[in-house]
C-alpha cells in the first residue's frame, strides 16, 4: 500500500508539490493569526451573584439572603453545585454549571429565577458579577500623590470618576475594580435630642432627604413659538444642599436638617487599605477581561489606553502600572519560541549527521518545520 502511495507521488510530482505548497501557505497564514497565550483558562462556567446589605451580621446575611439566594438558583438546566460566601453586609453566592452550558445562558437563566428572590426590606436586590474568571486578573496599578496635599477620599475620587471609566470602555474588559482610599459619602448624623424638640421622628428625616435627593421634569413652556423645557433640579450635592432641606414646616416656620442633624462629608466603612513602596496609602485599580479574551490583546489596549489617561488626571498625581500580564505572556512565547527553534536545529543537525549526506538529510529535515506548519493549521 505504501509503495503505491510512493509510485503515485512520483508519476504526479507537480500535482504533489502544489498541494504541498498550498498547505505550507495555509499553515504560515494559521500561524500569524494564531492568538498564543501563556495562561489557558480551565475555570468552569460560573455565575456569581453579589447582595449588599449594609447592616447585617454574617449570620443574618447566611439566614435571609445567601440561603433564599441559592434555594432559588436550584435546580437550573446544567447546574452542577452552589456555593456561598456570608460576610458582614456582603452575600456571594457561586453558581458553577456544565461547560455544556454558554455563560450568557446560564446568566440568563440566574437572573430569572432571582426575580423570585424575596430579601428583607431595605436590601439592594442582586446583582450579578462580571463576566470574568481567576485568571481574568491581568493588569494592576495605583494612583497616588506626587506629594502631601491629596488625600485618600480625593485619590478614590479621581479614580472612580475619571480612570475606571476609561478603563471599562475598552473592548475585552470586564470589569475593573477600585481597592483602598475612601469613597466619598456625605453623613447626616442626627440629634436624637433635637428631634424630641420638634416634635418629628428619625422617618421623617430618612424621607425628607429620599423626597428632596431628586431632578424631575416638569414639560414644555410654550411661549412666542418657543418651548423650553422645564426641569427641576433637586440632586443633593454638598453639606449646604443637605443641610437647606426642609423636614417639616409647623406656622410657616420651616424645620430644616441643620436644625436636628449635623452634615458632614465622611466615607464608606473600610475593609481594608493599600500601600505601595513604602510611601504611606495609595488607591488600588484592578481590570479584569472578559471570559475567552486573549490576555495579551486586553493588556496592550489596556496599556495604550493608560498613557492617555495619565494626562487627564492633575498634575500632582501619578498613575504606575504595577501589574501587567503582557511582559509575562510575552517572556513565555519568547522562551517557547527559542526552545521550539533549538530543538529543530539539533534534530536537523542530528539527520544530517545519521545519513551522511546533504540530500537525504535535508529532504528528512524539511519535514520538522512543515510539522509544525501544519500543526498550527490544525
Amino acid at each position: 500500500m505504501l509503495e503505491r502511495w510512493v509510485e503515485a507521488a512520483l508519476r504526479n510530482r507537480v500535482v504533489v508539490t502544489l498541494v504541498f505548497l498550498m498547505l505550507l501557505a495555509v499553515g504560515a497564514r494559521a500561524l500569524l493569526t494564531l492568538e498564543v497565550d501563556a495562561f489557558p483558562d480551565t475555570t468552569p462556567i460560573q455565575v456569581q451573584i453579589n447582595t449588599v446589605a449594609q447592616a447585617l451580621a454574617p449570620e443574618e446575611i447566611e439566614r435571609q439572603i445567601s440561603f433564599p439566594v441559592e434555594s432559588s438558583v436550584a435546580g437550573l438546566p446544567g447546574l452542577m453545585n452552589v456555593r456561598s460566601i456570608s460576610k458582614f453586609g456582603f452575600s456571594q453566592v457561586v453558581a458553577t454549571f456544565n461547560d455544556d452550558v454558554s455563560i450568557l445562558d446560564a446568566r440568563q437563566l440566574v437572573s430569572e429565577r432571582l426575580g423570585t428572590v424575596r430579601l428583607p426590606d431595605g436590601v439592594e436586590p442582586p446583582s450579578l458579577g462580571p463576566i470574568s474568571t481567576g485568571l481574568g486578573e491581568v493588569f494592576h496599578y495605583i494612583v497616588r500623590a506626587r506629594r502631601p496635599g491629596r488625600t485618600l477620599e480625593e485619590l478614590r475620587t479621581l479614580h472612580d470618576t475619571i480612570v475606571r471609566p476609561e478603563l471599562r470602555r475598552i473592548p475585552g474588559v470586564a470589569e475593573v475594580n477600585s481597592w483602598g482610599g475612601h469613597e466619598k459619602q456625605f453623613h447626616v448624623i442626627v440629634d436624637p435630642n433635637a428631634l424630641i424638640d420638634h416634635g418629628l421622628t428619625l422617618g421623617d428625616v430618612t424621607q425628607a432627604l429620599r423626597q428632596n435627593n431628586r431632578n424631575v421634569g416638569g414639560g414644555t413652556l410654550t411661549q412666542a413659538g418657543e418651548s423650553p423645557l422645564l426641569v427641576g433640579v433637586g440632586q443633593l450635592a454638598s453639606v449646604s444642599m443637605i443641610e437647606n432641606v426642609v423636614v417639616a414646616s409647623r406656622a410657616g416656620v420651616p424645620t430644616r436638617i441643620r436644625d436636628v442633624a449635623k452634615v458632614e462629608v465622611g466615607h464608606e466603612i473600610r475593609r481594608g487599605a493599600v500601600t505601595a513602596d513604602g510611601k504611606g496609602e495609595a488607591v488600588l485599580g484592578l481590570a479584569f477581561m472578559l471570559m475567552g479574551e486573549n490576555s495579551r490583546d486586553v493588556t496592550r489596549r489596556i496599556s495604550a489606553r493608560i498613557e492617555e489617561v495619565r494626562r487627564a488626571l492633575p498634575e500632582d498625581v501619578e498613575l504606575d502600572v504595577v501589574y501587567d500580564r503582557t511582559d509575562l505572556v510575552e517572556k513565555v512565547i519568547d522562551t517557547v519560541r527559542h526552545n521550539l527553534a533549538f530543538g529543530a536545529a539539533l534534530v536537523i543537525a542530528t539527520l544530517f549527521v545519521l545519513f551522511g549526506g546533504v540530500r537525504a538529510g535535508l529532504l528528512i529535515a524539511l519535514t520538522v518545520p512543515c510539522a509544525m506548519l501544519l500543526a498550527a493549521w490544525g
